[in-house]
């Protein structure tokens, strides 16, 4: 009988993966960022196991809701970019990306198999990639001249349609970390 079931959901087109002995299910080891916008909610998935450190510091900056209440300060027909904490001044707008957390990483976590395409989410330096702090961008376009010049910390899961409608000074409502 068993057999039959799982043939019948094989040819239905899904898949099925074997369950951990003792019934219990494999945790999740990639923490989802969601960012609430004015123009919707996006979901990134970071990439724990190849920027450990880089994923470390920005969920320490999202439980202390560091996010929360920014604008996106760069918005290109490839990228939007966020993360100046200046940017929740609307006065400050001539320095909106010019900041951060002011607590740089110190590392660079190349990973060669993460490339900049649509969708791929990256730590924005200013000519040191160990000096990447609190900004992130998601790349709306795929940009190979970045590639090995920023790390790529995770990818966009949800929302995609939402950050291509995202706009300079559009606001970041809330965060939180799944």
């Amino acid at each position: 009988m068993k057999r039959v079931i799982l043939a019948l959901i094989l040819l239905s087109g899904f898949s099925v993966a074997a369950a951990p002995q003792g019934g219990q299910t494999k945790p999740a080891t990639n923490p989802v960022l969601v960012f609430e916008t004015a123009k919707g909610p996006f979901e990134i998935e970071l990439f724990a196991t190849e920027a450990p450190k880089s994923v470390e510091h920005i969920l320490a900056l999202m439980k202390k809701g560091f996010y929360r209440g920014q604008h996106f300060h760069r918005v290109t027909d490839g990228l939007v970019q966020w993360g100046d904490l200046k940017s929740r001044d609307m006065s400050r707008r001539d320095d909106w990306g010019k900041g951060s957390n002011g607590s740089p990483i110190g590392v660079f976590e190349l990973s060669k198999k993460r490339l900049h395409i649509r969708g791929a989410v990256g730590l924005a330096h200013s000519g040191n990639p160990a000096g990447a702090d609190s900004q992130l961008y998601i790349m709306k376009a795929a940009s190979p001249g970045l590639d090995g010049k920023h790390a790529i910390i995770g990818r966009v899961t949800v929302g995609m349609a939402v950050v291509d409608k995202i706009a300079v000074e559009d606001l970041i409502k809330n965060t939180t970390v799944k």
